[in-house]
């Protein structure tokens, strides 16, 4: 397998920031304020759906091993994506604070401007794009030397 060495400089020029300076405008922190609380209302209101389903389902008799254990499996793969959906929610309430601290798109671990495109294709990221992409890199390496990487939780 042939691999590219990636140029980690943005096709565009990101602002540097400085105290003080919010590199992004009012308009477009209230357009990312507005996504983010839209998502959270629909995460929010399908764990509701899900939670009621849940209750009142019909736990019924199967006589066949089969079939209950195919309702097990369906209910598991149900709680793991309602897991990982709440651990979502999570992320947007932070992001939402974040926006309201004056740190929203500003990368955790350099302090310089996440690109506009990338927050529109993940408005929860805490991490600009070569931050994380050296953080994949290293915890792909932690993975091959069979150590765990330190933390779990994605940006």
């Amino acid at each position: 397998m042939i691999r590219l060495k990636m140029n980690h400089t943005p096709p565009f020029e990101e602002p540097e920031l400085s105290c003080g300076s919010l590199w992004m405008d009012q308009e477009k922190l209230l357009y990312f304020k507005g996504l983010l609380e839209a998502r959270l209302h629909t995460l929010l209101e399908e764990a509701g759906k899900a939670c009621s389903d849940m209750r009142h389902e019909n736990k019924g008799d199967f006589p066949d091993p089969t079939d209950r254990a195919s309702l097990e499996s369906d209910r598991n793969f149900l709680l793991r994506i309602k897991d990982r959906e709440r651990k979502l929610i999570l992320k947007v309430k932070e992001a939402l604070d974040r926006i309201d601290n004056g740190t929203f798109g500003i990368c955790e671990s350099c302090g310089r401007g996440i690109s506009e495109k990338r927050l529109m294709a993940r408005p929860v990221t805490t991490l600009c794009i070569e931050c994380k992409t050296e953080k994949e890199d290293q915890e792909r390496v932690e993975r091959q030397r069979g150590t765990r990487p330190r933390s779990s939780f994605p940006s």
